[in-house]
């Protein structure tokens, strides 16, 4: 018995540091690099617009660009054409661009 304590014993401070690692690594490949690979792709998206594409804002309105500019869009919408000024980063996806996606 007293020897099996003392295997373990000196097994010990070898787990300590190799399992913190590996929870490091595992929050890394499952969460982090697809969280930046996500972003990198809004942001290659939100760099691609331009005019009369048919975009979906973060907060639910759906309309055509009208302008746009290095900050700022100009989105068009609703039935009486009526146009809104908003930034480039409100845009939540492309609907033209992935339109094109499917075929």
């Amino acid at each position: 018995m007293q020897m099996f304590l003392t295997a373990q014993a000196t097994a010990s401070p070898l787990m300590t540091l190799v399992f913190p690692v590996l929870i490091l690594g595992v929050f890394y490949f499952l969460i982090i690099r697809p969280q930046k690979k996500r972003e990198k792709e809004i942001s290659q998206m939100r760099e691609s617009l331009k005019v009369g594409d048919v975009v979906i804002t973060i907060g639910g309105i759906k309309g055509k660009l009208i302008k746009v500019g290095e900050d700022e869009i100009v989105l068009e919408t609703g039935p009486n054409n009526m146009k809104m000024e908003l930034m480039r980063w409100s845009v939540g996806s492309n609907l033209t661009q992935e339109k094109n996606k499917e075929k």
